[in-house]
């Protein structure tokens, strides 16, 4: 480390200039990232993907369909509206409510205009039909691909809110720890550059991978908190080497021990990333490789370029004074930590009682896939798909697609018995309504009759749209109505069973839910023993203790369960003014893994200064002390940058990022005050000596 602190300050020019041509040239492929986004991310490798594949090759249904919907509806305005779309030439067909009965009810009405192009390659369609219809008063698009870019477009405003809102508060904790504009600005600089530039590397992997919509907030989200806390540890550590030492040794000093911090951080975070990247879901994939390429992109701005930044500044980090120098703080939080290691018993009781508090709402916990209750409800498109599905859906239908595949002449004698004992097989359970196929179709009820009807020609020619619709070479369709909801226990149940029997590919949303569940699930238990033992060797090799690992490990499973009690209270309760939602089903698995490693680096940072006092005195009592009194400002000044970044997302509309904005913003605050505050210091005096403990090997 120390052979690198002075190559980096011998090196620091062309650090410099390498970083201004770095950030000019990622800079400008990072004004591409929004238009590379496309879809939620909910997508995994399984059935629901094949069948898919099938429906548009083989069955010719679209890929994608576009929803038009009128309200106060006539049949001269439907027309006029659907003839101007068809007359664009763009549309592979449309499905008209003044064809289709099902599709028109008092007078609300809605059209299907399908497209053979996948959603996120419609983006100049869905602007050529707007233009026909915003200005049709009653008319309103909506669908999937309209959805996704709202969701897109939303993003971006959320972000800048997101910053407009963070960044000044961010700019205030600065300017209260370090007192001078010079040495506050700085980390801003470091966090501006991370995030432009990891949005820069994301465009650029988004040419050939597919990158989520989410992953615009997510990314900067994580970026710029971190990116701000390092600067912060590396500006406040050069700033009480250079009281001592000339700029070269402060920096190489710097480098050293606060850089080494900020590796470890980044280790611990990248652990969390890593393990969340075994789940197979697109969204988990986006978030590790957005959330490495910022972080690493962190760790290099911090050790490189702000180092060649401090050196041009020199003693001048410490003008343009825009509050008083504040006195020395340790002599109050060394009294602080003294008052709590009076009554540890109770220090740890109350803060034990406070946290499981928080765990109650736990139990009630529901988690759901995102869908339209994503999108903020200023949102056109919202209202709009929420009036078809109230008015034309019933709020328990759900369709499985089954497509079963055997070499046989469907339409012959014994292909049509064949083909009954299928509609029978799968109309058995209890949660199925209807079985649609050629049988309901021809309104007959044995195999005999469609036959029998099949043989006369005018007959046949009748039944042709019908053949076409479920029958396509050696493959039979047969969509299965449910009485319950596609992400129903009962329907991801009865996905499950049909796919073991292995008689029939088995897709539709139930089987999607089902695949996207039981992927994150199956995994779940794999991610977090990763991250924990993970952890647990990284802590016991840096602290040569066993025992402070093990409280660290138990300490954030807690404040994290009561971190997620509270997320329930808020959201599922609809409190403190926000709307009642479900917890989105991929906020678990990423507050957890991020969460988990960013808490680290405050008990690094925290134990590190406890250890460096207990190997100088050997006393247990006096070393938690001054680990105390000498870290929490830094702590209390890293937590605060990490809340309000995180904690803006609050004030956005994007439902899944403002719940992942307020989960990380809220475990941060659990952490750095009950735990490393209160519970840290009242189990080190009552687990004494014990707590450095090591059999493997001799203290050094």
């Amino acid at each position: 480390m120390k052979k690198l602190a002075h190559g980096i300050v011998k090196l620091r020019a062309l650090l410099l200039t390498l970083w201004l041509i770095a950030f000019v040239v990622l800079g400008y492929f990072a004004l591409d990232l929004p238009s590379l986004l496309e879809g939620d991310g909910f997508r995994t490798d399984g059935e629901y993907e094949e069948v898919q594949e099938i429906l548009t090759d083989d069955f010719d249904r679209p890929e994608s369909t576009i929803l038009v919907l009128f309200e106060q509806a006539d049949d001269g305005k439907i027309e006029d509206t659907l003839t101007s779309i068809e007359d664009l030439n763009i549309a592979s067909s449309i499905q008209s409510p003044l064809d289709v009965e099902d599709m028109y009810k008092d007078d609300t009405a809605y059209a299907a205009v399908n497209f053979n192009e996948e959603s996120t390659e419609l983006t100049e369609e869905i602007s050529e039909i707007r233009s026909i219809t915003e200005d049709t008063s009653g008319v309103t698009l909506t669908g999937e691909p309209v959805i996704s870019e709202d969701i897109n477009k939303a993003s971006q405003t959320d972000l800048k809110n997101a910053e407009l809102i963070g960044l000044p508060f961010a700019l205030l904790i600065l300017l209260i720890a370090f007192g001078t504009l010079t040495a506050s600005v700085l980390p801003l600089i470091i966090g501006g550059v991370t995030v432009v530039s990891g949005f820069g590397f994301l465009a650029l992997a988004g040419e050939s991978i597919s990158l989520s919509v989410f992953i615009l907030n997510i990314a900067p989200m994580i970026g710029l908190a971190l990116s701000i806390d390092f600067a912060l540890l590396f500006i406040n550590r050069y700033r009480e080497e250079l009281a001592r030492q000339s700029i070269d040794d402060a920096i190489v000093t710097t480098i050293r021990t606060a850089g080494r911090s900020i590796i470890f951080s980044a280790v611990c975070v990248f652990i969390g990333l890593g393990a969340m990247s075994i789940i197979n879901v697109d969204i988990f994939l986006n978030i590790a490789l957005g959330g490495t390429i910022v972080i690493t992109l962190a760790v290099f701005t911090s050790l490189t370029l702000l180092p060649g930044l401090l050196r041009l500044l020199g003693p001048r980090i410490n003008k343009l004074r825009v509050l008083p120098a504040e006195k020395d703080t340790v002599p109050r939080w060394r009294a602080f930590a003294k008052r709590i290691m009076k009554r540890p018993v109770m220090t740890a009781l109350l803060s034990l009682i406070v946290l499981l508090i928080g765990v109650i709402p736990i139990s009630n916990m529901s988690v759901s896939i995102p869908t339209i209750d994503a999108l903020p409800e200023s949102y056109d498109s919202r209202s709009a798909y929420e009036t078809i599905e109230d008015t034309f859906l019933s709020d328990s239908d759900s369709t499985i697609q089954v497509v079963v595949n055997e070499e046989r002449d469907w339409l012959s004698k014994e292909g049509l018995e064949e083909m009954k004992e299928k509609v029978d097989t799968y109309s058995d359970p209890g949660v199925v309504d209807s079985v649609d196929s050629l049988y309901s179709a021809a309104d007959v009820g044995s195999s005999e009759e469609l036959y029998a009807a099949l043989q006369n020609p005018q007959t046949k020619s009748a039944l042709e749209p019908a053949i076409e619709q479920f029958i396509a070479g050696d493959k039979l369709l047969l969509p299965v109505h449910l009485s319950v909801a596609d992400n129903s226990e009962e329907a991801q149940s009865l996905v499950r069973e049909w796919k073991d029997e292995k008689e029939a590919r088995i897709g539709g949303s139930p089987a999607f839910n089902q695949e996207i569940y039981d992927e994150i699930f199956d995994k779940l238990p794999l991610v977090l023993t990763i991250i924990i033992v993970s952890t647990f060797f990284i802590l016991m090799l840096a602290f040569r203790s066993i025992l402070i690992p093990i409280k660290a490990i138990l300490m954030n499973i807690l404040g994290l369960a009561s971190t997620f009690g509270i997320l329930v209270w808020l959201f599922q309760g609809g409190h403190l003014g926000l709307n009642e939602s479900d917890i989105a089903l991929i906020l678990p698995v990423i507050v957890f893994s991020l969460v988990f490693g960013l808490s680290m680096d405050y008990e690094v940072f925290l134990i590190s200064r406890m250890r460096e006092f207990y190997l100088e005195t050997k006393d247990n009592h006096y070393s938690t002390v001054e680990g105390v009194a000498n870290t929490s400002k830094i702590i209390t000044s890293a937590a605060l940058i990490m809340i309000v970044i995180t904690g803006a997302f609050a004030f956005t509309g994007v439902v899944p990022v403002k719940q992942i904005g307020i989960g990380i913003a809220i475990a941060i605050f659990i952490d750095a005050t009950i735990i490393r505050l209160l519970l840290v210091p009242s189990l080190m005096k009552l687990f004494g000596h014990w707590n450095w403990w090591f059999p493997f090997g001799r203290k050094k």
